[in-house]
């Protein structure tokens, strides 16, 4: 079981959605984020933040250090904000804030066609995908990376 968690960008500007992979962090682990407005003149401190592109995720390492050794049997030092992420114990609900968003129109004109033709509506629908995901990758989202 997951559980997705809402968190306010400093500014206020931006609302985003994270996923929160089988409960083993608390939503508290997600200290601070930072929009690409506001993380324009943020500091990065690499022991506790994260930086996907413009975005930037801190996280409170004692807390997320704490669940690592009592819900993961982790050392300290095995746990930072890449893994954190990279893990999905704390990352963005999607392959990167507002994607649902933007990729809503063409995925639904990509589906209004099922019907008319399914084998054809299967290979668009797989070709926009792996697209999508080159894409996401060249653009160095970080999930996407990893996909």
């Amino acid at each position: 079981m997951c559980i997705e968690v809402k968190k306010k960008c400093e500014c206020g500007g931006r609302q985003v959605q994270f996923h929160l992979r089988d409960n083993i962090m608390d939503p508290n682990v997600l200290e601070r984020l930072f929009c690409p407005v506001c993380s324009a003149d943020t500091p990065i401190n690499r022991e506790t933040m994260l930086q996907d592109n413009d975005w930037i995720i801190e996280y409170d390492m004692t807390l997320a250090r704490m669940y690592g050794l009592t819900r993961l049997s982790l050392s300290a030092e095995e746990i930072n904000p890449e893994f954190i992420f990279d893990q999905g114990y704390a990352t963005w609900r999607e392959m990167y804030p507002g994607e649902s968003e933007d990729i809503a129109g063409e995925r639904e004109r990509i589906i209004a066609r099922k019907d008319e033709n399914p084998k054809r509506y299967l290979q668009e629908i797989n070709a926009w995908a792996v697209n999508r995901i080159s894409r996401l990758k060249e653009a160095g989202w970080r999930k996407a990376m990893l996909a």
